[in-house]
């Protein structure tokens, strides 16, 4: 490990030489590809600089105690390789965690699409509620939000809302939300007080770049349609809406919320690639199911992997058995003690695979 350390270290410096090269500098796409493969780097090399300081000072430390010392300073240099030792041990294990096999797609952009499902209106009004509760959420990462196609329910909810969330590690900390979420509440237009379960789906997709997937003209059928929908001077007047049909596989994209015809077929295009990319990667997947099959679920759209109790402000995700009583907090975005745990139990579950 400590000569695969070394390497890493040897190579992070050697970037930040090539970044200070006037040759580099001038040639953009070595620049981009050098510094986030630095970026990238950094977090392990930070690590590895500490251990080796700790390591350094543990090691002079249990030096000195073997010295005639006095009662009074042979206890401070025990509490010393007490606490260099602890602190060694906890950056093994985040070197450990951080030379783990990486997720291509982490650093990714996200496609989301949320879907009504069981429940009518109410589930409609929770994919609302899923919406704003994800879009809060990019707000705090300091992400930006695109929202590329709805559909509207009467009472106000997303019968369908297909957003893309644009943020570095987007999909490193989003991709454990596919799955179906299930609220327990008494929705508004129920008159007796009775409490109703209603599911919402969510799918957590990478953005798929055109040279990750692409899409032949010959391969796609294009239509145009009135949007649909309140506001805009377009609605329902010019056929600015838009569905491609990918034909080889049969996966159908739309988007009606750009202003132009255009706007709307770059749009679908994004959403369509996003979806085969996805169709690619859990046919793979699938191949492997039972070695894929983990704590955090397999993000198949029809898992139940999260209850939202409203009479209970509870929210429970069932996959790690993790319950927190602050259901209005989780819906106002602030989900990242829920990330951080469905993290820390794939790295778990990586690192029970590799012992």
């Amino acid at each position: 490990m400590l000569d695969r350390l070394q390497a890493l270290a040897d190579r992070y410096e050697k970037l930040s030489e090539l970044l200070c090269d006037p040759d580099v500098a001038s040639d953009s796409k070595r620049l981009r590809d050098y510094s986030k493969e630095q970026s990238d780097l950094q977090p392990t090399f930070e690590a590895y600089t500490e251990y080796r300081r700790v390591t350094e000072e543990l090691d002079a430390a249990k030096q000195l105690q073997g010295e005639k010392l006095d009662d009074d300073m042979r206890e401070m240099v025990k509490m010393e390789i007490d606490e260099l030792s602890a602190r060694k041990e906890e950056l093994e294990e985040q070197i450990h965690i951080l030379l783990m096999p990486k997720d291509p797609n982490d650093d990714k952009n996200v496609i989301v699409e949320i879907r009504g499902a069981a429940g009518g209106d109410e589930a409609a009004l929770f994919a609302a509620d899923l919406y704003r509760m994800y879009t809060r959420f990019a707000d705090t990462q300091g992400w930006r939000v695109e929202v590329l196609d709805t559909n509207v329910s009467d009472l106000g909810g997303f019968k369908e809302v297909t957003f893309l969330i644009n943020g570095r590690g987007a999909y490193s900390k989003l991709k454990f939300e596919s799955g179906a979420h299930r609220v327990q509440r008494i929705p508004s237009t129920e008159s007796g007080g009775r409490i109703h379960t209603s599911t919402s789906t969510v799918a957590v997709m990478p953005e798929a770049e055109e040279l990750d997937i692409e899409i032949h003209d010959r391969d796609i059928r294009v239509d145009t349609f009135c949007s649909s929908g309140a506001g805009g001077q377009s609605v329902n007047t010019t056929k600015s809406a838009v569905r491609v049909t990918h034909m080889p596989t049969g996966i159908v994209a739309t988007c009606q919320d750009g202003k132009s015809q255009n706007s709307n077929k770059e749009k679908a295009l994004q959403v369509l690639r996003a979806r085969i990319s996805d169709m690619m990667r859990q046919e793979e997947e699938a191949k492997y199911a039972g070695e894929r099959k983990s704590k955090v679920g397999t993000g198949d759209r029809s898992e139940r992997i999260r209850t939202y109790n409203f009479p209970q402000s509870r929210v429970t995700d069932h996959r790690i058995g993790l319950t927190l009583h602050k259901l209005d907090q989780v819906m106002n975005g602030e989900i990242e003690e829920i990330v951080s745990a469905l993290t820390l139990a794939e790295q778990a579950d990586l690192m029970a695979k590799e012992a």
